[in-house]
């Protein structure tokens, strides 16, 4: 298999993924609308008070950011088994790990990129500074990729159980803890005014981690679920 057709086969999966996102607009909207969910009752359940807001803003931000997340991960890979797309993907002589990869892209364009557009609302909202909330932009870019990485393992791994969902979150809530102190201690940092670039090393180095071995081992968990 040539490197040029490994490249059209993931461009047009990537493509074909993201007009199906788009033709489902509830599924696209359902994870953005459980984090302004979650995020907007907060105030009305711990109170209005700013300093009180904005001490709890990182991790109600990125919790409810991880948990819009995992809503949408066991629907990654579920329709194309259901139908039989799947299949046809692992016998197509393309590489599964580019096709995988194709489909990891397309959920977090779909599913990540929203949640660090509707950062700057959220953190206006929790009442988060200027640096702090600069700091949360730059750990959800860096951090939301990671989720979508980390979780089609998960996904992959399900993707055959009728009732998939609550394993799945059972598997990568696990490896997301890492990653949710990392990214919250580095906003909280950046509001107390302390050094952060630590933590952003981090998460950066946690990015290149899950981009190198992630697609490997959710083709591996594909493969395995459709024996």
């Amino acid at each position: 298999m040539s490197g040029t057709s490994a490249w059209h086969a993931f461009t047009a999966l990537l493509r074909r993924d993201l007009v199906l996102a788009f033709r489902r607009r509830t599924e696209m909207f359902q994870p953005l609308i459980f984090l302004l969910v979650v995020v907007s009752l907060f105030p009305l359940g711990v109170g209005p008070s700013p300093q009180l807001l904005a001490s709890i803003a990182p991790g109600v931000i990125w919790i409810a950011a991880l948990l819009a997340t995992v809503l949408s991960l066991d629907t990654l890979f579920r329709s194309d088994f259901e139908d039989g797309t799947l299949e046809q993907f692992v016998v197509s002589g393309h590489p599964l790990t580019a096709i995988a990869f194709a489909k990891i892209l397309a959920h977090w364009m779909v599913a990540g990129v929203p949640l660090v557009l509707m950062t700057p609302l959220l953190s206006l909202w929790m009442n988060l500074s200027v640096d702090g909330m600069v700091v949360m932009l730059v750990t959800l870019v860096l951090g939301t990729p990671v989720l979508s990485l980390v979780g089609s393992i998960g996904g992959a791994l399900t993707v055959s159980l009728k009732r998939g969902g609550q394993l799945l979150s059972l598997l990568v809530f696990p490896l997301y803890v890492p990653l949710l102190i990392v990214a919250t201690n580095a906003v909280s940092a950046a509001v107390a005014g302390l050094p952060y670039t630590g933590q952003l090393g981090l998460m950066v180095a946690g990015l290149i981690a899950a981009l190198t071995l992630a697609p490997f081992a959710t083709a591996a968990a594909l493969k395995l679920s459709l024996e």
